[in-house]
Order: C-alpha cells, then structure tokens, then sequence
C-alpha cells in the first residue's frame, strides 16, 4: 500500500462522500439540476476550496464574487459573459473564470470537473 505524502491530498473517488446539492431557483436556473461535489481540500482561513464536480445539463446565471480554475474531465460547459461573448470547454480543457464574471455557465451535457476556489 502506498502512503500519500503529507501535505498532499489525492483526490480518491471514495475517501470522502458528495455533497449534493439540488439548484431549482428559476431566477438562477433555466430547470433545476443536481449536482454532486466531492470536496477533497478545504482551507476557510485562505478561503480555498478544491475538488470534483458533476452535474447534469442546466444553464444558470452567475455573478462571481470568487476565483474558480476549472479542468473539464467529461462533458461539455459554455461560458457567455454579459456582453454576449462565448467560449466551449470539453474534456481536457483548463480555464479560469475570475471574479467579477457575470454571465451564464451552461451544461451542455453531464460534466465532471476538477475545481479549485479561492475566495
């Protein structure tokens, strides 16, 4: 068996349980979605969160007052700022979205990410 090394955080599949969370509020969401978010890292005094995310398709409307790096494992998200600018994730792909993005983050089908917050 391998030990992980301090200071190190893996993000196993089963070393902690998803946090569900059902988003149905029609002033955020076109439909209502859940999604699973398995937080494998979490720093309140850095105001840091890190781990995987999944969700089913949803277009929802953001106002980020955080930054969020995202690497897109499945599926496909796009990204439309206010002024109506646009841009297609898919697997493989990093971005950040800083805070100030308003706009809309849509699932254009079942996504699973890797994420890290920093408040």
């Amino acid at each position: 068996m391998t030990e992980t090394p301090a200071h190190v955080v893996a993000f196993n599949g089963d070393a902690v349980s998803p946090m569900v969370t059902r988003v149905d509020d029609p002033a955020l969401v076109d439909r209502p979605y859940q999604s699973n978010s398995w937080r494998y890292f979490q720093n309140a005094e850095k105001g840091a969160v890190a781990g995987i995310w999944e969700a089913e398709p949803h277009l929802e409307r953001c106002r980020c007052d955080y930054d969020e790096l995202c690497h897109i494992l499945e599926g496909r998200v796009r990204l439309t700022d206010s002024e109506g600018r646009s841009r297609q994730f898919g697997p493989g792909d990093s971005f950040l979205v800083a805070s100030g993005f308003v706009g809309t983050w849509e699932n254009l089908t079942h996504v699973r990410k890797v994420f890290f917050i920093l408040r």
